[in-house]
């Protein structure tokens, strides 16, 4: 039996341009409109009952679970996914926990009295899936952190390669010319699959490889991914390290309080100190000095997040998992030592 995959992979369009036009959406051309509906006519391709009902099955099955409620990247993340699955018809509903909270738990809340078609889970760790995913049996989405070890069939999971990222972040400071890097943010876990857990692997590969001393109870602070937690954490840095020339802040919000921080101690950014964080959201761009940092493709995380989970709605098929490549925005904030200019 022909599926969605066969009739993208003979027009060569996505499958998520294939689903608008087997939902009669307008925002498809007319070329590809004709092609694809050749192509549907040539393979025989039969929509079940489900693909045929899409829009009114799961015009208010969709929730959003955000694990992190001061963290503006998964806010982002959130605006941009409500969005997608609106242009298809969809509504959401949306839940917000701290960062500690268990989302799974929440999860199974949520569709033994709401009934939903899918669940998006947005900053989720994975240790919680390993621990408790296997009672739900609806279509999931894990944005933000791999799922793929888990093997569940119906999690799917949309991230970036955190790991690599960091390993990046870290060299580019050293690059710099810094050999006394401190590291802030995130709540740590043993799980090697959470994304702070990979990113820290990542910077302390990156310590490793260029020879530089790390003292973990000296140089890492961790907190949650906040303005305020920020700000808290680059004082306790600065308390118990006060050599350091360079930060890697394992989120924007924590290097923004960081900075501030750092103004506040008399320190300037990067005449005294260098910082570089991670996400890539927009306020980045107007601080001062403009925050360099490691980007998230929020755009393509998110069609590619609701485009997964529509069709496995409506095409029961096994989950996938996706790696969207980061990018590295240049801003003012690194500069070498003041003793190596």
């Amino acid at each position: 039996m022909a599926t969605i995959k066969d009739i993208a992979k003979m027009t060569g369009y996505s499958t998520g341009t294939v689903s608008r036009v087997l939902n009669n959406k307008a925002d498809v051309s007319a070329k590809a409109r004709a092609s694809i509906e050749k192509a549907i006519k040539d393979l025989g391709f039969q929509p079940n009952a489900n693909a045929q009902m899409l829009k009114q099955a799961i015009s208010s099955g969709v929730y959003v679970i955000v694990r992190g409620m001061n963290n503006r990247f998964l806010v982002s993340l959130l605006e941009k996914i409500q969005g997608r699955l609106i242009e298809h018809g969809v509504s959401t509903g949306v839940f917000f926990l701290n960062e500690m909270d268990n989302e799974i738990q929440t999860a199974k809340e949520i569709i033994r009295s709401k009934r939903p078609e899918g669940v998006v889970f947005l900053g989720g760790s994975s240790q919680s899936f390993s621990e408790s995913f296997a009672e739900i049996g609806i279509p999931c989405v894990l944005v933000t952190a791999s799922a793929e070890t888990l093997h569940y069939d119906n999690l799917s999971s949309i991230s970036t390669d955190d790991y690599s990222a960091a390993l990046f972040a870290v060299k580019k400071l050293i690059e710099n010319h810094h050999t006394r890097i401190g590291i802030i943010g995130g709540m740590p876990v043993s799980y090697s699959e959470d994304n702070t857990s990979r990113r820290l692997t990542g910077a302390f590969d990156a310590l490793r490889e260029a020879g530089l001393h790390f003292d973990k109870e000296r140089d890492y602070v961790p907190c949650l991914y906040s303005l305020e937690e920020g700000y808290t954490s680059g004082c306790r840095l600065l308390d118990q390290n006060p050599d350091i020339t360079a930060v890697f802040a394992l989120s924007d919000m924590v290097a923004l309080g960081a900075m501030r921080a750092f103004r506040d101690r008399g320190m300037s950014v990067p005449e005294d100190i260098s910082i570089i964080g991670f996400d890539g959201i927009d306020i980045t761009r107007y601080s001062n000095p403009r925050l360099s940092t490691i980007q998230q493709n929020v755009q393509e995380i998110s069609d590619k997040c609701v485009e997964d989970l529509l069709l496995r709605v409506s095409y029961p098929r096994p989950a996938s998992h996706i790696t969207v490549p980061f990018s590295f925005v240049e801003g003012e904030s690194i500069a070498w030592p003041r003793e190596d200019r």
